[in-house]
C-alpha cells in the first residue's frame, strides 16, 4: 500500500507559502514568529526570505537590534491578488461540475 493516502498531509506550493509568509508579516514580524507559524524549516524559511526580499515582497527593518520583516506595497498587492484568484477559482470549481480546484493545500487557514 502506498504511504500517500487521502489523509497525509498536502504538499504546499510556493505561491501559498509565500502567501502565507507575507499573511504573518504583515504586522511586521520576527523571523523564528514567520518559521514557526509558517512551519517552515530555518534552512526553507532563509530561502523565501531571501528570495522574498530579492523581489521586493517583503523588506528587513531594524528595531531594538531585532531584525523584523514587514509587507512592502508590492507585497500586499501579491497578497490582494492571490486572495482574489484562489477564491475566483473556488467559486468557479463550486459553482460547475464540483470539480476540486484548486488543491485544498492553497486555501489552508493558518
Amino acid at each position: 500500500m502506498n504511504s500517500w493516502t487521502e489523509d497525509s498531509p498536502k504538499r504546499r506550493d510556493k505561491l501559498s507559502i509565500i502567501a502565507e509568509i507575507l499573511e504573518i508579516a504583515k504586522d511586521g514580524a520576527l523571523k523564528t514568529q514567520i518559521m514557526y507559524k509558517a512551519n517552515l524549516s530555518f534552512a526553507q524559511l532563509n530561502e523565501y526570505l531571501k528570495f522574498m526580499l530579492k523581489i521586493k515582497l517583503l523588506n528587513k527593518l531594524v528595531d531594538n537590534r531585532k531584525e523584523m520583516y514587514g509587507v512592502t506595497a508590492k507585497g500586499l498587492a501579491f497578497l490582494q491578488r492571490y486572495v482574489e484568484l484562489t477564491e475566483l477559482l473556488t467559486e468557479e470549481a463550486n459553482s460547475k461540475n464540483g470539480a476540486k480546484f484548486p488543491p485544498q493545500n492553497l486555501l489552508r487557514k493558518s
